[in-house]
């Protein structure tokens, strides 16, 4: 059952947040996760500087004597949201991990309950991902998340309602199993279900951005979303994993013994 396999306090979880440019935020989101984060769960908090221009380093850098797991990473240049996240998972060393936006919006009080309703390493679902209950973006912005996330729904059929929510909780294996290309952070849910794993959604808190200005204008999103939707339909639909119907090892063919192994599917 989801949560369960947490109750014993063994396994620690890897929060990664990517951030570019966001001076004024990074070093609160760092201190608030601390905080709100149960200490028998938090085993690293990593933030990927994604080649920021501004005092991003210096906040991040500051904090690191305070919190003996925290880690800072920085890109030699830009290389965007879905690379600073690839580079922080690469170097997790924890077996789950938490991501969150660096614009303070996602609030890590929501990481421990997202947690529970994440299945064990091996059992589903391998994701759970938020959903802003209520959103603290200009109305502007709403209305494009809203027909981005139909768009994307009626294309890919991933039921994600909120692909936008930068928190999500997943397994670090099944992530990293997954084929890698900029802005797959916004296709997630898509693609776990394509390699045969299940996922969940939850509600969780929206925050307003404290400092800085956001990254994306609603055009861009846009002209880049299009783009990649064409692209990740392609790839979905070239993508065939048959389930492993029967699997059996050389200690069980000495035994007679057979062990079946159903894998459940979704494309």
């Amino acid at each position: 059952m989801p949560g369960d396999w947490a109750s014993g306090g063994a396994v620690r979880i890897s929060v990664v947040v990517p951030a570019f440019n966001e001076q004024g935020n990074i070093g609160r989101l760092i201190e608030e996760t601390y905080a709100a984060v149960p200490e028998s769960l938090l085993g690293e908090v990593i933030v990927v500087d994604d080649a920021s221009e501004d005092a991003t380093a210096a906040e991040i850098k500051a904090l690191i004597p305070r919190y003996g797991t925290l880690r800072y990473l920085r890109h030699g240049r830009r290389g965007g949201q879905s690379a600073s996240m690839r580079t922080a998972i690469l170097a997790a060393r924890f077996p789950v991990v938490a991501t969150m936006d660096g614009d303070g919006q996602n609030d890590p009080a929501d990481i421990a309950s997202l947690f529970e309703k994440l299945g064990a390493p091996g059992s589903e679902p391998a994701l759970v991902g938020g959903v802003r209950a209520s959103r603290k973006d200009t109305g502007s912005k709403r209305f494009a998340s809203r027909f981005a996330n139909w768009l994307r729904d009626s294309v890919l059929n991933d039921g994600c309602p909120d692909t936008g929510c930068g928190i999500k909780v997943y397994h670090r294996d099944a992530y990293l199993a997954l084929p890698y290309f900029t802005s797959m952070h916004r296709y997630l849910p898509a693609f776990f279900l394509t390699y045969g794993h299940q996922v969940s959604f939850a509600p969780v808190n929206d925050r307003p951005r404290l400092a800085g200005q956001s990254k994306y204008t609603n055009l861009g999103r846009a002209l880049i979303g299009i783009y990649d939707l064409v692209g990740v339909s392609w790839l979905r639909k070239r993508t065939d994993i048959p389930p492993v119907a029967e699997h059996v090892h050389g200690d069980a063919a000495k035994t007679g013994e057979r062990h079946i192994q159903l894998v459940s599917q979704r494309g």
